[in-house]
């Protein structure tokens, strides 16, 4: 039988041992670790015990006092926390830019930095993979808040204003509407075409059935007419089908467009990420610790006409679609 002296002086060597984190190799060591972590964190030595998840007071004498108990907890806690080695491992900005020197994508990496006096600090920090073996690549680090900065700096640059966006909204439900209209008379003039095809197929039947047509002509006409109707029953769905494909998308740019400075001045990184790859594809770089792309359409076009202000009227900057 364990003396409660005994007990307690246990207790208190699991406790400097998960403090210190002393263990032994192999799954030995996991199986004595996890026993002494169900101990120490076990309310029965205190005087209480649970009971279907839930506490209660104990008529036993307790081993340790509460304050010795929650100290150790507090140590548990410490130590069941994960380890932030200087690992690489997948971050906010990964897979978003290239390095301008040798291709390569740019990575990013937790750093965790202990000072003397007890101070952590962790950063993240972005670097070149380095994984072209042909070129010695020169390209240095830089923080994550420094590339947050020049990206959030960027984006701002293809915002447009709200007055512009108002302009082209109403442009795009004129064309919408010219474009239905487009789109009409060609249904109409193809439901025509469609109706005399039938009746030339009528006509080819009633002729081969009279015997007036011989059965390989009329097979033959019968697939040349079947042909056409089927290209314009095709054409009829895709036209309507695609008339305004392009019109949601544009509504989504405009959207994103005018909101690119408050997602900018905002701290989610990962609304940028999105925003930035967006805008450049896969043609943003790293170099020497600066940003640098070329933006896609229609965001070149958003870049353009906002570099143009000042320079020609600004009713040849926004104008009709064509």
């Amino acid at each position: 039988m364990i003396q409660p002296r005994e007990a307690r002086q246990r207790t208190k060597t699991l406790a400097r041992r998960a403090q210190r984190g002393s263990s032994s190799a192999g799954s030995k060591s996991l199986a004595i670790l996890t026993r002494a972590t169900f101990i120490l964190s076990n309310p029965f030595y205190t005087g209480l015990f649970r009971y279907s998840k839930e506490l209660h007071e104990g008529k036993h004498e307790p081993i340790i006092v509460k304050k010795i108990f929650d100290k150790v907890q507090e140590v548990l806690k410490q130590r069941g926390r994960p380890r932030h080695k200087s690992v690489i491992e997948p971050q906010v900005f990964c897979g978003l830019l290239h390095c301008a020197t040798c291709g390569m994508m740019i990575t990013g990496e937790y750093r965790v930095k202990k000072q003397k006096n007890g101070n952590v600090h962790d950063y993240i920090y972005y670097h070149c993979t380095k994984k072209n073996k042909s070129v010695k690549c020169l390209e240095p680090c830089i923080r994550q808040e420094e590339l947050d900065k020049q990206i959030s700096s960027l984006l701002q640059k293809f915002s447009l204003r709200l007055d512009w966006a108002e302009k082209l909204l109403e442009m795009a439900e004129v064309n919408k509407e010219q474009s239905a209209q487009s789109v009409s008379v060609f249904v109409q003039e193809s439901q025509i075409k469609i109706r005399a095809i039938n009746q030339k197929l009528q006509r080819l039947l009633d002729g081969y059935l009279e015997q007036d047509i011989e059965r390989e002509i009329y097979r033959e006409q019968k697939t040349k007419l079947l042909l056409e109707k089927k290209s314009l029953d095709e054409k009829m769905a895709r036209i309507e089908q695609k008339q305004n494909d392009w019109l949601e998308p544009m509504k989504e740019w405009i959207k994103v467009a005018t909101n690119l400075v408050k997602i900018a001045r905002d701290s989610n990184l990962l609304e940028k990420k999105v925003v930035a790859k967006e805008i450049f594809g896969s043609n943003l770089r790293l170099a020497s610790r600066a940003v640098r792309g070329e933006p896609v359409f229609p965001y070149l076009s958003a870049l353009r006409a906002a570099e143009s202000i000042g320079k020609i009227p600004e009713s040849l900057i926004v104008v009709p679609f064509v």
